[in-house]
């Protein structure tokens, strides 16, 4: 029996609309429903989670794409009617995060989006993941544009020509009524004008790894400016789609006048109140943020990842285009077969009394709700896509008694000070992976202890059979290489302080996050959210059974194994761009024709607003079909394989964090 609550959206959708007190114009005021989601990273399947439903642990999975067709459907019939003005946004990053994207890089993601009837993407800094052919192809391919207004594609080979990737969208509304404006020297009369422009990061070529010959302007430069053009078009109803972070969209709000909504990507926040289901605070959904002329104010709003929400909100515009009313709400979207154990074996299942416990509470809450697949997307996904990534999963090298989680900053959904378990599961892996006889071989070199950024770890560890393609396709889905570095001690020490008091804002990116393997280190909050101090880091000198730790040494010089992209000084490791910007003993490591080769770097330099990597000889050619380069999930794939049939969380921490409040 499916215990179903199909409505429950439309009622939903229906309440914020009685909550503006208008749905149709009155001349003096508009408003304007908007839904959004961001950070989908290809999750078109659903996610495993768990949710409290009165006093009670309930396993069972969020979201998924033929959920977010359903709940975006729900949402448009709600608007249409109710005859209100409504747009579809995405904040960006659909690229990466899951198997089908491996296996069909951007293709899937263009046939299924463009199923959900979105109105504009900003352009994310995954979508730089492959390369620009393929990521123009991408933008070929959907129907809906991608914005970013503070970018030039006009010398990228690629996108010079892409009439699909814009700087803004204007649209006239009668109503539910929507049409594209493209005259903005000839608006049309009697209509509700609302543009929407993009930002996408300006640090993009430190961050997104091919990034062509695509230039990045100043985000709160390049906002302003737009807004400004925008006013002498008579345009005052403006929103902005970014992929920068919600720290950082606060902290543009703050500095741009006459931005009125803010749909933001990119830091992964589900903002919002959740502890209702024993998640997290997210922080204030709707948020007003003052502008610095001290009149106007820009609403900011994010939902999440991974699809497995949703946010809706009505947002007011007076006649000169101020908001006046902002409202909405984050809803996960939860299937309606519950498990006690996160197995979900058989045996397991909750029972059709406590299923409808279940059903009783979600029906009572705001934020959650049942939600069928779409049957169309479903089929599409298991006919068309899933059995070439069923196929691709590989053998098993482990079993998993219960779900390993991973959070990129400790503290962050329910973990404690320590953080992630995945994390330094993962780099003690990378560590024994590059202590191996075969890679010592080759480099010449013991390491002395890992780093890892938690931002390149994209799942969980679910509990059940674990396969080798959990790693390679999910887990660490980037084909990074392992690179063995010679760094000092006090430029560790930099960039675990520097790293670390990035991520202390609420709603900061924390994907610069890092975590270790026989290392450790302890850093406390001094000042909320804004700054700290590193307290120790030490190595481990013995084993992981009977650990030793000692301090580390500023001037003596450690072997470290990072990937290459972290080892360049990409997303903010920038004290090991420093410390190899004249030269480096560093080796990079790839497989060619199937025989680990080891590629010494000469130095790094920056170049256009990137940092380059010269090697002494040839470089690895990732692109080549005799070249393999995911020796990043290689190192944790062999490691789970021969060190942990039965995978459990490590019996040390790496991480505490220690936070003012």
């Amino acid at each position: 029996m499916k215990f179903t609550k199909p409505l429950i959206a439309l009622s939903v959708a229906t309440a914020l609309a009685g909550c503006a007190q208008s749905t149709v114009e009155t001349g003096d005021s508009f408003t304007l429903t908007v839904a959004h989601i961001n950070d989908t990273h290809s999750n078109f399947d659903p996610v495993k989670s768990s949710f409290w439903a009165r006093n009670k642990l309930v396993y069972n999975e969020f979201g998924g794409f033929p959920r977010l067709q359903t709940m975006a459907d729900e949402y448009k019939k709600a608007a249409e009617d109710n005859d209100q003005s409504f747009l579809f946004l995405h904040g960006g990053d659909a690229w990466q995060g899951s198997a089908y994207f491996k296996l069909n890089e951007g293709a899937m993601n263009a046939e299924l989006l463009s199923r959900l009837g979105i109105d504009a993407m900003a352009l994310g800094n995954h979508e730089f993941d492959l390369n620009n052919t393929k990521l123009n192809q991408f933008i070929g391919d959907i129907n809906f544009p991608v914005l970013a207004a503070n970018i030039d594609a006009s010398q990228d080979a690629d996108l010079k020509d892409q009439t699909n990737l814009k700087p803004y969208v204007v649209y006239a509304f009668d109503g539910n009524k929507k049409t594209e404006v493209t005259d903005l020297d000839n608006l049309p009369a009697g209509k509700d004008i609302v543009a929407v422009f993009g930002i996408a990061l300006d640090d993009m070529p430190n961050i997104a790894p091919n990034t062509g010959d695509v230039i990045f302007h100043d985000m709160v430069e390049s906002s302003q400016a737009t807004v400004d053009m925008f006013h002498a078009k008579g345009i005052n109803n403006i929103i902005a789609v970014t992929h920068i972070g919600n720290a950082v969209d606060v902290d543009v709000a703050s500095q741009v006048n006459g931005i009125d909504l803010i749909v933001g990507g990119h830091s992964h926040t589900l903002l919002g109140d959740f502890t209702n289901l024993g998640h997290d605070n997210g922080g204030e959904y709707a948020q007003m943020v003052p502008n610095p002329n001290g009149q106007s104010q820009t609403c900011v709003v994010q939902a999440g990842e991974y699809a497995q929400a949703i946010g809706q909100l009505d947002v007011t515009f007076d006649a000169n285009g101020k908001v006046t009313n902002c409202a909405g709400l984050n809803v996960l979207l939860s299937n309606d077969e519950y498990f006690h154990s996160p197995l979900r074996e058989a045996g397991s299942e909750f029972s059709a009394d406590e299923t409808a416990n279940v059903v009783s509470f979600i029906e009572g809450e705001d934020n959650i709700t049942i939600t069928e697949e779409e049957a169309v997307m479903r089929q599409i996904i298991d006919t068309k896509y899933k059995p070439a990534v069923t196929e691709a999963y590989g053998k098993v090298i482990a079993q998993v008694p219960e779900e390993i989680n991973h959070e990129r900053r400790p503290g962050d959904g329910g973990t404690d000070v320590h953080g992630s378990d995945v994390a330094p599961i993962l780099a003690a892996g990378q560590y024994y992976w590059a202590n191996s006889p075969e890679v010592v071989a080759v480099t010449g070199m013991k390491v002395d202890f890992s780093l890892i950024g938690a931002g390149g770890i994209r799942t969980n560890i679910e509990a059940g059979e674990y396969r080798e393609g959990n790693i390679s396709l999910e887990l660490l889905p980037f084909s990074n290489f392992m690179s063995v570095v010679p760094v000092k001690g006090k430029d560790i020490k930099e960039l675990i302080d520097g790293t670390v008091s990035a991520t202390l804002p609420e709603g900061s990116h924390a994907g610069k996050f890092p975590y270790g393997g026989h290392i450790r280190y302890q850093y406390t909050e001094t000042t909320p959210y804004q700054s700290g101090k590193l307290d120790y880091v030490e190595v481990m000198t013995g084993t992981a059974d009977a650990p030793v730790w000692t301090p580390i040494e500023d001037n003596k010089t450690y072997n470290v194994a990072i990937n290459n992209y972290n080892a360049t000084g990409n997303d903010g490791w920038t004290p090991l761009f420093t410390a190899q910007q004249k030269s480096s003993g560093r080796v990079d490591l790839a497989y060619v024709d199937d025989k680990l080769t080891g590629f010494k770097v000469k130095n790094i330099v920056e170049a256009d607003g990137r940092f380059k990597v010269n090697y002494e000889g040839e470089a690895p050619n990732c692109k080549a079909d005799n070249v393999r380069c995911n020796t990043d999930a290689q190192a944790v794939i062999d490691y789970i394989a021969d060190n942990m049939p039965t995978l459990k969380p490590l019996e040390y921490n790496v991480v505490t964090l220690n936070r003012a409040n």
